[in-house]
């Protein structure tokens, strides 16, 4: 038996951002950890292996679409699965080794194993029992299931599955319009397959600001994805390796079919926390099978908190990461704090969209005044030049005081523009004092400072 002062449960980014800081501020820490690599889904099955393919797609894309435009000529590359799959590999292997350095590095101690909660201050890992003055659960989430599909990882398959296909499906039918089905349909359809989405509700990306989804879903059409809107699936037969996808039209309750090489199951995920006792220990749960606490993490049994996926709010990477960061620092005798309003989403297609704050609708619903500020990527230079004209970024202004509540982006390079406005959206700043900002030219930046610039006597370039 060990003895810490913090045990985390769970090494994804979260639970590996929150043990690495708790040792920065000078705690004895564990992480427990049962798979063979530290990362958790993300870096082992999620973010980071479906952006090795999609950077590899991107550039198959760019080779047969605009190499030529640009005076670049030769013959096309052909695709090598395997070749491809073991690039992602890298990737992955790369990332997740350079956690288990910094645990070293820092002095975390990584227990290898499961973990359950056996009793407040105490950690079962195996056969071995640990003890820690607090423990912190960032055990993720699993996808979620639908009813009447069963999920076999092979024809049909969730986003783990579909990062290692056998190979490369001539069609794919993608349940579920949100961020991941539109990710790895992107991968799919530049590698030839004929890709049809198939959501519940009549627009993709539910909540999400209205232009961008009208936007965005006339540039997926143009590259070719078809989107069955409005309907529920009613089941997935699959037969002699091929899947038939039945569905109802919500509308008028038409029923019709689409047979496809592969399905991919993304209908969101839900709260892993199965195996750590908490019904036992008294943990207080919420409906949707998230764990319940307070505003400093901590759950209703005293020195048992929980961060991440597992508790309520957006299921991302870096909310989990800035949530361990916090109790990291509450449980050191600092302050920790979340700011959730300023907290970006990002699709990683191309073009990228990328979101923070409010949307019009959220406004609109609230009864607030606010302005708008919009300038098209046709206006930006550089966008122009690499074939990224399409998209805007719209930033959303308090109509009285200026002071900047969303900005919602589609275009080059939108995961990485839109951290200008974070920090903007974080001191306070107004549109204003982003429009009087001095920006490189010629750089896609140019477009936020236009947009900050429309929300006032209008944009130079538009």
């Amino acid at each position: 038996m060990a003895s810490f002062d913090v045990i985390v449960i769970g090494g994804g980014p979260g639970g590996y951002v929150c043990a690495i800081h708790c040792a920065q501020l000078g705690l004895k820490v564990a992480c427990v950890e049962g798979r063979e690599t530290l990362g958790g889904t993300c870096l082992n099955v999620g973010c980071i292996p479906s952006k090795a393919l999609l950077n590899s797609t991107h550039h198959l894309h760019e080779v047969h679409e605009n190499f030529e435009k640009m005076g670049l000529m030769g013959a096309n590359p052909t695709v090598d699965w395997s070749k491809m799959q073991a690039y992602k590999q890298d990737v992955v292997d790369g990332n997740t080794k350079g956690i288990e350095f910094l645990f070293k590095k820092n002095k975390v101690t990584w227990l290898k194993g499961w973990g359950s909660i056996p009793e407040a201050g105490k950690v079962k890992v195996g056969d071995e029992v640990h003890e820690a003055k607090n423990i912190v659960i960032s055990t993720g989430s699993v996808a979620a299931s639908l009813p009447g599909v069963e999920v076999d990882e092979k024809v049909v398959v969730t986003s783990t599955g579909a990062l290692s296909l056998d190979k490369i499906p001539d069609s794919l039918v993608v349940i579920g319009a949100g961020v991941i089905g539109l990710e790895m349909g992107s991968v799919y359809k530049r590698l030839g397959a004929k890709v049809t989405v198939v959501e519940f509700q009549d627009k993709i990306l539910p909540g999400t600001d209205g232009d961008t989804v009208k936007a965005f879903q006339k540039i997926l059409t143009k590259q070719g994805f078809e989107f069955v809107l409005g309907a529920a699936v009613q089941g997935v037969d699959v037969t002699d390796g091929k899947a038939t996808v039945r569905y109802k039209m919500n509308k008028d309750g038409k029923e019709a079919s689409i047979e496809a090489d592969a399905v991919l199951v993304s209908t969101g995920r839900q709260p892993f926390t199965e195996g750590l006792g908490l019904e036992a220990l008294g943990v207080e749960m919420l409906p949707r099978g998230q764990i319940k606490t307070d505003d400093h993490f901590q759950t209703s049994v005293k020195g048992i908190y929980a961060i991440g996926d597992c508790i309520p709010g957006a299921m991302l990477a870096h909310k989990a990461e800035d949530e361990g960061m916090a109790v990291a620092e509450i449980l050191a005798g600092k302050h920790g704090h979340v700011n959730y309003g300023v907290i970006p989403g990002v699709i990683y297609t191309t073009p990228e969209v990328a979101a923070v704050g409010y949307t019009e609708e959220m406004l609109k619903e609230e009864g607030r005044a606010y302005k708008v500020g919009k300038f098209p990527f046709m206006g930006n230079a550089r966008a122009k030049a690499v074939f990224q004209a399409d998209g805007f970024v719209k930033i959303i202004v308090d109509k009285e005081t200026d002071r900047i509540l969303g900005c919602h982006i589609i275009g080059p390079a939108a995961g990485d523009l839109i951290h200008e406005v974070c920090v903007a959206m974080e001191f306070g700043a107004s549109a204003q004092d982003l429009a009087l900002t001095c920006h490189a030219h010629p750089t896609f930046s140019e477009a936020v400072r236009e947009a900050a610039l429309a929300c006032g006597d209008g944009a130079i370039h538009a």
